[in-house]
């Protein structure tokens, strides 16, 4: 067999029929028909039909296909014909041909499997076992063989297809592909960073990088002018559908540039990964200011693919008698609504007022809503007899109401309340009457998000990172109240809810960048402490430039449509940052922590428990699992008092220097008359044979609660 004469299955079509191929892979599935077996023969390309047929195969070569099992790793030699007309499978590509098989290697069999790999049906029109649900956990724990799957097989083959379009494309504007460190120093900000212990350098540690963030701009003072690197990038931070430990993101650096320099870069390169899978997508994108999207969906990622814009009706109210309404505007409250147009008989009274008013809206933070019906040319609600026709006349023009149509209104002193809860019950409401139209893509550049944020200090800290450049540069570091009015140069790119990516035009002017670290409150030694050699590269006449990072697990994700970012990735974690494949994180042995000298780190022993040694009550409370307050403690104190008087008291009577402790010897116990022994079956291995899962020498359960 030589195997440098392999055919792809997916590479063969109709025009191959009559010639002699070998093919090899794996039994995806199989069907007896009393003496003629089929088999589907899987590789990485497509499916392949393989005929076992009495006419042409041997007895010997029949009764050796008879034994095969799902998941076998074969080489099958056969000449390839065309079906029988009503026999074709439009299931798989190679549908309309089959081989029938003069030769049969098994290279490699196959246990029982864990879950079912196969996802093409053998016949048309039965089901296709891609339906069957399996545990995620149980998926990761056995990856090598989820990666067979043809849905998997093909996210990742995508995916490299992107990544290859993304390459391409940044060659051809100029860009280098640079790497830049994964062991590299912690951050000011470093509270997220993966920490890794230096051998040579004892008590010293590197950090993996959330992002190359320093070094790219590094490279811009370096003179590169126009980077790129597909980076992997990590951050201690907790998990969501969208969210990995470990991730990639597309990283992008260019000098003498503006925001419409990255608009335009940008917006062609997503348009051309979209059109790898032959989604099209219109330019140029939408724009909105990071104020207009709070105001009007609030997020500032929001999703446009539906209406249900924000209305403020604050004016309407002004003067108005609903009492609710008038105490929250004396405290210079906010009135929002959407209208849900000509929903109005999938939204009854019922639900408004019980489902949605009295539940929905405040598990979204807001204390009440307010609803309303248009029927027959009026609004109608539970309250509308506090309202003037005047009011109800102003919120008829405001939301434009015809009938059928449902008002709903958050009110309440706090802006951020009335639009998260507004913007929470925006997104509620779509999914729920499926507003939402279907493989639809609408990205929108956020812009102008403030520069600083409010710390409960009365201080400010930076929204971004303090190398953002602000909108312009006359401003007092000291005058908190301006410097929250300042806008910056960032821009995020959001799809259908989705935050892609995001990044912003830097500071380059020495200057400039001493005024932003003054209005954070830094000295020129802290700024030194904190930033030290990355500041330094400023005084070298730094250029202007800018760049942006995209998120590729999740652009891949909204590209496929899959419900997480785990079904791009090969390894993933799972919703614990765990691995189950792996076992990662695990413990690791005495020896390497002492080679790293991290047995004691800091001259403090780790051993649980040892801080509360030193007193007794701290001590017992740590032991018993139980906490003792402040006033309990005099209390405690007397009957462990008491307590050891007691203990020596029986010493000296029995004449012992040392009480006994223990009534009872340490022992396992078992029945009369019955010896403890480990099973035999156990020590074989034979016990857990048939466990789907094993850790150490226990039967793994699969995880109930994540």
């Amino acid at each position: 067999m030589l195997f440098s004469q392999r055919v792809f299955c997916g590479q063969i079509t109709p025009d191959d029929v009559g010639r002699k191929v070998l093919l090899g892979g794996w039994v995806d599935a199989f069907r007896d028909h009393g003496g003629l077996l089929f088999i589907h023969l899987r590789d990485r390309s497509g499916i392949m039909q393989i005929v076992f047929s009495p006419e042409v195969a041997s007895a010997d070569l029949c009764q050796r296909a008879a034994s095969l099992h799902a998941e076998y790793c074969i080489a099958v030699t056969g000449e390839v014909k065309k079906r029988l007309a009503g026999t074709e499978n439009p299931n798989i590509e190679t549908g309309n041909i089959e081989l029938m098989a003069t030769e049969l290697t098994v290279l490699s069999e196959s246990d029982t499997l864990p879950f079912t790999v196969s996802e093409k049906a053998m016949v048309p029109a039965t089901v296709d076992r891609s339906a069957d649900k399996v545990a995620e956990d149980l998926r990761l724990q056995y990856r090598y063989l989820d990666i067979r799957r043809p849905s998997m097989r093909d996210n990742l083959m995508a995916r490299h297809r992107i990544f290859q379009c993304v390459r391409e494309f940044l060659d051809s504007k100029g860009f280098l592909e640079i790497e830049t460190p994964v062991l590299t120093s912690s951050t000011p900000e470093g509270a997220r960073d993966y920490l890794v212990p230096s051998r040579l350098h004892p008590h010293n540690f590197y950090a993996l990088p959330q992002s190359p963030q320093l070094f790219k701009q590094l490279l811009m003072i370096g003179g590169m002018e126009r980077y790129f690197q597909i980076a992997r990038c990590f951050r201690d931070e907790d998990l969501r559908p969208n969210r990995q430990p470990e991730f990639t993101q597309l990283d992008i650096e260019a000098s003498f540039i503006d925001e419409e320099f990255i608009y335009e870069l940008v917006e062609e390169l997503t348009v051309k990964m979209f059109a790898v899978v032959g989604i099209k997508l219109s330019r140029p994108f939408a724009r909105i200011t990071y104020a207009d999207a709070m105001d009007t969906t609030g997020s500032d990622r929001p999703d446009l693919r539906f209406g249900l814009r924000f209305v403020d009706v604050t004016d309407v109210f002004y003067q108005t008698n609903y009492s609710i309404f008038r105490q929250i505007l004396q405290r210079g409250g906010y009135i929002k609504g959407i209208n849900i147009k000509g929903q109005s008989e999938m939204l009854s009274k019922n639900v408004l007022q019980n489902e949605y008013a009295k539940e929905i809206a405040p598990s979204f933070g807001a204390k009440g809503m307010t609803w309303m019906r248009s029927e027959g040319g009026k609004l109608e609600s539970n309250i509308v007899q506090f309202f003037s026709n005047q009011e109800l006349e102003a919120l008829r023009k405001k939301f434009d109401v015809a009938d059928g149509d449902v008002l709903i209104m958050i009110a309440d002193p706090s802006y951020a309340i009335v639009t998260s809860a507004l913007g929470q019950l925006r997104l509620h409401l779509a999914n729920r009457l499926s507003l939402i139209p279907a493989n639809s893509f609408f990205p929108v550049w956020i812009t102008e998000f403030p520069l600083f944020e409010a710390t409960d200090e009365g201080a400010v800290t930076s929204s971004h990172h303090p190398f953002t450049a602000p909108d312009r540069i006359d401003f007092d570091p000291k005058n908190i109240e301006e410097l929250l009015m300042l806008r910056s140069r960032a821009y995020d790119l959001v799809m259908n809810g989705e935050e892609l990516g995001g990044g912003s035009i830097r500071i380059n002017d020495r200057n400039l960048q001493r005024k932003i670290f003054a209005a954070l409150g830094l000295t020129e030694e802290e700024t030194r402490e904190k930033f030290g050699f990355f500041l330094r590269a400023f005084d070298f006449g730094a250029p202007p430039h800018g760049g942006l990072a995209l998120g590729m697990d999740r652009t891949v994700s909204m590209i496929l449509q899959t419900p997480s970012i785990r079904e791009v990735i090969a390894f993933p974690k799972n919703r614990s940052a765990a691995c189950p494949l792996t076992g990662a994180p695990s413990a690791v042995k005495r020896e390497q922590l002492a080679e790293l000298r991290l047995l004691n780190l800091g001259a403090q022993d780790l051993l649980l428990g040892t801080a509360q040694k030193g007193n007794r009550i701290d001590h017992l409370s740590w032991v018993s699992r139980i906490g003792i307050s402040a006033k309990e403690r005099p209390v405690m104190e007397q009957i462990l008092t008491q307590a050891e008087e007691l203990v020596l008291l029986a010493t000296q009577k029995a004449g012992k220097e040392e009480p006994i402790r223990n009534v009872a010897p340490v022992t396992n116990h078992t029945r009369p008359g019955t010896e403890e022994k480990r099973s035999a079956l156990s020590q074989t291995g034979q016990l857990l044979k048939s466990a789907p899962a094993v850790k150490g020498n226990y039967y793994k359960v699969a995880s109930i609660l994540e």
